[in-house]
């Protein structure tokens, strides 16, 4: 058996992206604001996961809140069609 020793390869991660609210300096996210809200929706209606959009923990929170309740008031689909 050979006795060599593999050096450690460091995984590099990609530098995440900035939160595009907080670069905004918006303090809520509205359920209203529709046109933002379908950029964080995949074709299929599902919501954007946090490490695909860039959005920060907390924000990403409230899109999901404004996002269901745009779904329930009728602003955005459920699904595609």
């Amino acid at each position: 058996m050979p006795t060599k020793l593999k050096r450690a390869v460091k995984e590099r991660r990609p530098k995440r992206k900035p939160c595009s609210f907080c670069t905004d300096r918006a303090i809520a996210v509205s359920y209203r604001d529709v046109p933002r809200l379908k950029r964080y929706v995949s074709e299929r209606g599902k919501i954007v996961p946090r490490r695909i959009s860039g959005n920060c923990a907390k924000h990403q929170r409230m899109l999901t809140t404004a996002v269901k309740r745009a779904r329930l008031i009728a602003f955005l689909p459920f699904g595609s069609e």
